[in-house]
């Protein structure tokens, strides 16, 4: 198995992810909170690359029963936009969305995950469910790349580091190829700071805005490695749970 990061969707090339499987990284915190509703039950999360296309697709929804109306996730700069039932918090996730059907558009995670539609499986993982979708990649067999959908077009650590993390995870399944000098550098990052998760998505330039937003709890969630035994895996844009 072949495995390579990519640090910013910009720097994907569509083309190499054919018959791939592309996994996607926004730790901070799209895909921290994809993981954590997938946890708790929610149905499905239909993936926007932005606000407006989900807002438009929630009022054109015509639910199949009588209150199975799209709960709007999302955020702009960090916060929940007006009229949205949901932000972008994996906290937010509690038994009273089991069930329930997602809309969600982020800033950056859910354009990242658009981007890599052209993989024959594309996965959403974090810190939380690194182990879990490590293994199911192996069951898969395919070569793999970790994309990070980094942070307003600039690289991000914590996406980083959540590469690194499934990366050194695949290592534990069996003989991993280092496919390219990111993940070299990735797996290195992650056994460095692998003591230090909490106060490494911390410092990163995406946990400044998470602090400065009032919602630095998030930070705590996202850190906790393999804390969901969950994989979450994109179909037709839709986020369904896998294990």
């Amino acid at each position: 198995m072949r495995v390579d990061v990519v640090i910013l969707p910009v720097l994907l090339n569509p083309a190499n992810l054919a018959g791939k499987t592309a996994v996607v990284f926004d730790v901070l915190r799209a895909t921290s909170g994809i993981a954590a509703a997938m946890a708790v039950g929610v149905a499905s999360i239909r993936i926007f690359s932005d606000i407006q296309s989900a807002v438009a697709a929630a009022q054109a929804d015509t639910p199949a029963k009588a209150g199975d109306r799209p709960l709007l996730a999302g955020e702009v700069s960090a916060l929940r936009p007006p009229g949205f039932d949901l932000g972008n918090s994996p906290r937010q996730y509690d038994a009273s969305h089991r069930g329930r059907r997602v809309f969600l558009a982020t800033t950056n995670g859910t354009k990242a995950i658009v981007a890599a539609s052209g993989a024959a499986t594309v996965l959403a993982a974090a810190l939380v469910n690194a182990g879990p979708t490590a293994r199911f990649c192996r069951t898969l067999g395919a070569d793999v790349t970790l994309l990070c959908s980094g942070t307003e077009g600039q690289f991000s650590l914590e996406d980083f580091l959540g590469a690194g993390a499934v990366l050194a995870a695949l290592r534990q399944t069996g003989a991993v190829t280092i496919g390219n000098d990111a993940a070299i550098t990735a797996a290195a990052f992650f056994t460095a700071r692998r003591d230090q998760l909490r106060a490494t998505l911390a410092s990163g330039q995406g946990g400044h805005n998470v602090v400065a937003a009032g919602l630095e709890p998030d930070i705590d969630f996202a850190a906790r490695l393999d804390a969901l035994e969950v994989v979450c895996r994109v179909e037709q844009g839709l986020i369904i749970r896998r294990a």
